[in-house]
């Protein structure tokens, strides 16, 4: 494709990002055409993926994964996004944890990828190392059959001399990273941009709400060619950060569930204990004891407090790990790795791993200590219960504080988070 094509105009739409700015209001031209289109494909929601017209090793690799026919959670967000999506439309996506969103952006970049020898085609960022190896894990998962395409994953915490001998000595088509290392790689002219046609945000908000993530991003951007396809998707995306997103774009797709009480998962039973702090500990220890889990993950606010609690469980013999901030980057991504296939049942977590990880196995989440919003509440929760799935949430509620934002999330998704019973029923919570 070449250099961007006008990229003085270019950089100029993209230059008022901190600027005040009014909500572009729906024109009526704009629904008509969504309309037009929902009309016009309207007969594939009669089946799976075959409807798509992937490639017959795409196909392969979704009945491997035991994808063929999306469930009743996903079933909407994929035969929405999907068939624009691989014919390179932009599309914008916000739908709860566990609707596949990943599946969209994987799906329709490897359907539309010509692999060229030494030329990156879809360059896919997200805001942490983990949900980057994640999202690399997926590609490689649904490219099995497609042998000539090659997945990288770069970010920081890893030598940069190691991802430039990649990229120099077995150039990836599929690039997936943290926007510092990318930007970084790119400056330094080791990643070529040039050839971008695929332009993809995960937990996109994440990055265009933080002015510094965002200016990395929108650098990036501006190496790539004028004329890709760009698609950003997210759990949470505020009516303030869509127009910042559509900066990036050119008459996008957009998907979102206006009706926040939908963001709840279907099969997430949620409770609450109130407690003092003191008692957590003692709660903690008789829940694990008490309850069937296949892998649960526990947050926690800090982390030293991450790192306390999960000393305190492998004294009392739990099988315990803990992922926080305050570890090198290889020693998270190995620990995350353990923990998803299964090494350790319990993970004690600060926020670091609230979004976008997926680990199918969890289906119980404990809030330890109150997430910080809503918002927070949600990406936490989400990480039980997905893809449908049925999952167990229980919160502990130890301070004023805590029970405005318990309230707070009630309200503002429109959902009854009753006192945890005397005893539960495992088939309320545990996978059948």
């Amino acid at each position: 494709m070449g250099e961007a094509k006008d990229n003085d105009a270019y950089e100029e739409e993209l230059l008022d990002y901190e600027e005040d700015e009014e909500k572009a209001p729906d024109s009526a031209a704009a629904k008509a055409t969504g309309e037009a289109v929902k009309k016009g494909y309207v007969g594939i929601h009669s089946s799976g993926f075959r409807d798509f017209l992937l490639k017959p090793e795409l196909l392969r690799a979704i009945v491997d994964s035991g994808f063929e026919h999306p469930s009743e959670g996903k079933h909407f967000l994929q035969h929405e996004c999907i068939p624009q999506a691989i014919l390179g439309m932009d599309v914008i996506c916000q739908a709860k944890s566990g609707m596949g969103k990943t599946a969209v952006f994987v799906l329709s970049a490897l359907q539309q990828i010509d692999p060229v020898p030494g030329q990156v085609s879809a360059l896919v960022l997200c805001h942490t190392r983990e949900l980057a190896y994640q999202i690399c894990h997926e590609f490689e998962r649904f490219s099995t059959y497609l042998t000539d395409i090659k997945v990288a994953v770069f970010y920081g915490g890893v030598h940069i001399t190691k991802h430039k001998d990649i990229l120099k000595n077995d150039c990836p088509h599929i690039v997936v990273g943290t926007p510092g290392r990318i930007l970084a790689l790119s400056r330094d002219k080791d990643l070529s941009l040039k050839n971008v046609r695929h332009f993809i945000l995960d937990e996109c908000d994440k990055m265009l709400e933080s002015l510094d993530m965002r200016r990395d991003v929108q650098e990036i951007f501006k190496m790539t060619p004028h004329d890709k396809q760009v698609m950003m998707f997210s759990a949470t995306l505020s009516k303030e950060i869509r127009p910042v997103c559509k900066k990036f774009m050119q008459d996008p797709m957009e998907i979102y569930v206006d009706d926040e009480a939908k963001l709840t998962l279907h099969g997430l039973v949620q409770h609450y204990i109130k407690l003092s702090e003191l008692e957590k500990n003692r709660k903690l220890n008789d829940l694990l004891d008490a309850l069937d889990f296949n892998q649960v993950v526990i947050f926690v606010k800090s982390v030293s407090r991450a790192a306390e609690l999960n000393k305190l469980l492998t004294e009392c013999n739990f099988p315990s790990i803990c992922i926080h901030s305050g570890m090198s980057q290889e020693e998270r991504l190995t620990r995350y790795k353990g923990f998803k296939e299964g090494h350790k049942r319990i993970l004690v977590a600060t926020d670091l791993v609230g979004r976008g990880i997926d680990i199918e196995r969890v289906n119980i989440v404990i809030n330890y200590d109150m997430p910080d919003s809503a918002d927070t509440y949600l990406h936490r929760v989400g990480r039980a219960g997905r893809f449908g799935t049925k999952g167990l949430a229980i919160t502990f509620v130890s301070s004023a504080s805590d029970s405005d934002v318990l309230n707070q999330v009630q309200e503002r998704f429109e959902v009854d988070i009753k006192e945890l019973p005397e005893q539960i029923d495992a088939s309320t919570y545990m996978p059948s």
